[in-house]
């Protein structure tokens, strides 16, 4: 399958959970995510499905808190590392979950949303993300602004070289020529809210999950790569900087645009 392989080429040379982990953006982003399904998860120990869940990192934070889950991935490595640490994973594809009806309490879809380009496969693997959870649970996924790349380039001051690659993303949220991630499509906010509309959800609210904060967060590792950052940037702590602004912004919904990865809740009629 074109987007399997596509998939395993970009993953075998990138470490998902160090990314979370050692960079921070990366500990950025787990810190919202985690503040956010505070927010929506049901309490311990209920039953959490974390699809494409990649190597665990999401997974191991709720286990740790007294949750049972259940990991699937579409690569076998993730997987493996999954296993590695303890977590119940097992391979299989978004579009097809191996799981009964109504099985779990919640469910966590944080890389399918945006690593299917094709309409039909988001909507599928929405409808099983939904048919797998309870009536009254919680079905949370992750997609990825338009605007991300329009506003990354310019930060990092490639806008003219990627002006194509960012004109496309715009237009239709997808290109094949895309150097920054295989097979991913990005979403605007009224893009994503009719995607989870008439699935079976009901009070679907859209947040942002990296926020205005998330873009100091770039900046920051970006700067940190070239030189031996000056006090200025680590005084205060610019992690913290960037998590009180995104917290203060979670206040106003017209803020939502302004971040560069969008947290979508729905509940289970």
């Amino acid at each position: 399958m074109l987007i399997e392989s596509a998939l395993q080429a970009h993953y075998v040379e990138r470490d998902e959970g160090l990314r979370l982990t050692s960079t921070v953006k990366g500990q950025f982003e787990l810190a919202r995510m985690q503040h956010l399904l505070g927010r929506y998860l049901p309490d311990p120990p209920a039953l959490i499905a974390d699809i494409g869940g990649g190597p665990g990192v999401h997974a191991r934070w709720l286990q740790d808190r007294g949750y049972s889950v259940e990991l699937l991935d579409l690569m076998p490595q993730h997987v493996d590392e999954a296993r590695a640490t303890g977590i119940d994973a097992i391979v299989g594809d978004a579009r097809q979950l191996p799981w009964e009806d109504e099985y779990f309490d919640a469910v966590l879809m944080a890389g399918p949303m945006y690593h299917l380009p094709v309409l039909e496969d988001r909507l599928t693997a929405m409808r099983e993300a939904t048919r797998v959870t309870r009536p009254g649970g919680f079905v949370a996924v992750v997609a990825l602004n338009r605007t991300a790349n329009l506003i990354g380039a310019t930060l990092a001051n490639e806008l003219q070289q990627r002006e194509q690659i960012v004109r496309d993303l715009l237009d239709t949220g997808f290109t094949p020529a895309n150097d920054r991630m295989a097979e991913t499509t990005y979403h605007s906010v009224p893009q994503l809210r009719q995607e989870m509309t008439g699935l079976g959800l009901r009070s679907i609210t859209i947040h942002a999950l990296t926020g205005p904060g998330g873009w100091l967060t770039v900046a920051l590792d970006a700067h940190f790569q070239n030189q031996q950052p000056p006090n200025t940037l680590t005084t205060p702590d610019p992690l913290q900087t960037a998590l009180l602004a995104s917290h203060l912004a979670d206040r106003y919904p017209d803020l939502v645009p302004a971040s560069s990865q969008f947290f979508a809740v729905g509940q289970r009629a």
